[in-house]
């Protein structure tokens, strides 16, 4: 029998009804909430500490089924890892850029940031690394990270459909040097690329060749990697040049996760309500905080603080529609799609088209079960248009799509009869998101969790 996982099983922890039925606010929500450590700070962090010389430690991190994925795999390659859910911290003795000798079987699970980020890892060894994940992300394209690596010298061997895991990596440790790769897919795959290219002998010039969507997640990165020592300098042309080098240890505060904000600040705006994040200011290096500015633009009002965020809704009939370039900030699309049934005019979202290949097809899901909850929504190549309407009674599928179980939870928030199916599905980023929505209910004496 195979050993239990290290950091927990897959959506671990979680014991809800499916489905879940969201029970309306008997009144407008005046709370203040905390929400987990950022997914794309923890497993940016992770990496750049497991390729580290000697110990670091990342206090405020994510425990939720995307880091626990991103744990095993590190472990799974000789990674000293001690983690303390209880305090939220991580402690990892690095590899010095090198990995051990060996062959390694890794499984992402359902991750594509520990997927995307993981195969140039793969590429520093001289083994036959083997890479895998869950159904729903064999499903997920990884084209363009694995033709950069063949570019660079890995020998890529699929196991399935082209351009999709299960792979094995081979062939390395690649020496870097010049890389094109395409920019309009994901930046997931531009992360992982800078990531790992402190390790290798030549660095790196990663040069784009189509516009670079959610640019502020490469920002995230190239924060990250300077934070443990390393430098990834954009260039005239708009490439990016890595220098060889290692990182160094270092400790590393993770901040609370944007995209899980945005689901209770949301809550305020459709309810008439006050919320406040607590943790999260307004000097964040996190990209969705820009939604904050949608909001304002609907009619919601916005407090940035330091070390807070609130949002207080504009009450009965206040919000209104427009139309919102989501390009750089893509997991915002879901969360403005449940607000914009609430507002008096249609609300249209553009440059979104790349999420058709995230968890699932993004846009199409979207426009499907707002229409079975009564919203006339249409769908367009790169977005979708929503229409004004009170939601009525269903059973909300999720397609194994946490941020589908999220934002369409809000609309239970509102209206009576809102049901989520697969809701432990929300433990891949946020396994306490429903607690959290109850939470509003308590107040300003009692908070969220």
């Amino acid at each position: 029998m195979a050993d239990p996982p290290l950091f927990g099983p897959p959506l671990s922890g979680l014991s809800l009804p499916d489905p879940f039925l969201v029970e309306p606010l008997t009144s407008p929500p005046d709370a203040t909430a905390t929400v987990p450590g950022s997914k794309s700070l923890t497993n940016r962090a992770l990496v750049a500490a497991a390729l580290a010389d000697g110990t670091s430690r990342l206090e405020g991190a994510l425990f939720a089924d995307d880091a626990a994925a991103m744990l095993e795999c590190l472990a799974g390659l000789r990674v000293q890892v001690a983690a303390d859910p209880a305090r939220a911290t991580i402690e990892l003795t690095g590899l010095a850029g090198r990995l051990p000798e060996g062959s390694f079987e890794l499984d992402a699970r359902l991750s594509g940031t520990t997927s995307r980020f993981l195969l140039p890892v793969l590429a520093l060894g001289a083994g036959l690394d083997h890479l895998d994940g869950a159904e729903p992300l064999r499903a997920r394209p990884m084209a363009t990270s694995l033709d950069a690596l063949a570019a660079l010298g890995a020998t890529i061997e699929a196991h399935g459909r082209p351009g999709h895991l299960p792979v094995t990596v081979s062939g390395g440790p690649v020496r870097g040097g010049t890389v094109a790769v395409a920019g309009d897919g994901s930046s997931q795959f531009t992360s992982g690329l800078l990531l790992a290219a402190p390790a290798m002998a030549e660095g790196m010039h990663l040069r784009l060749t189509s516009t670079l969507v959610s640019r502020p997640f490469v920002d995230m990165t190239v924060a990250v990697m300077g934070a443990f020592g390393a430098t990834a300098d954009e260039a005239h042309d708009g490439a990016f040049v890595v220098p060889p080098g290692r990182y160094r240890a270092t400790r590393y505060l993770v901040e609370p996760d944007a995209s899980a904000a945005s689901y209770l600040l949301a809550a305020a705006a459709i309810t008439g309500g006050r919320v406040t994040v607590a943790g999260l200011g307004r000097h964040s290096l996190q990209g969705d905080l820009a939604f904050l500015t949608v909001l304002e633009q609907m009619g919601a009002t916005v407090e940035r603080g330091t070390h807070a965020i609130t949002v207080v809704g504009p009450g009965s009939d206040g919000l209104e529609g427009g139309e919102f370039d989501l390009s750089a900030l893509p997991d915002m699309a879901q969360t403005l799609a449940v607000v914009a049934p609430f507002a008096r005019s249609p609300t249209r979202v553009t440059g979104v088209g790349f999420i058709r290949g995230h968890e699932t097809d993004r846009i199409r899901a979207v426009v499907t079960e707002l229409g079975r909850c009564g919203i006339h929504a249409v769908e367009e190549a790169d977005g979708f248009v929503v229409h004004p309407g009170r939601p009525r009674p269903a059973v909300v599928q999720t397609y194994h799509d946490h941020r589908m179980a999220m934002s369409f939870a809000l609309l239970g928030l509102a209206v009576p009869g809102i049901a989520i199916a697969d809701p432990a599905c929300v433990a891949k980023t946020f396994p306490g998101y429903f607690a959290a929505l109850d939470g509003l209910r308590a107040g300003p004496a009692g908070g969220a969790g």
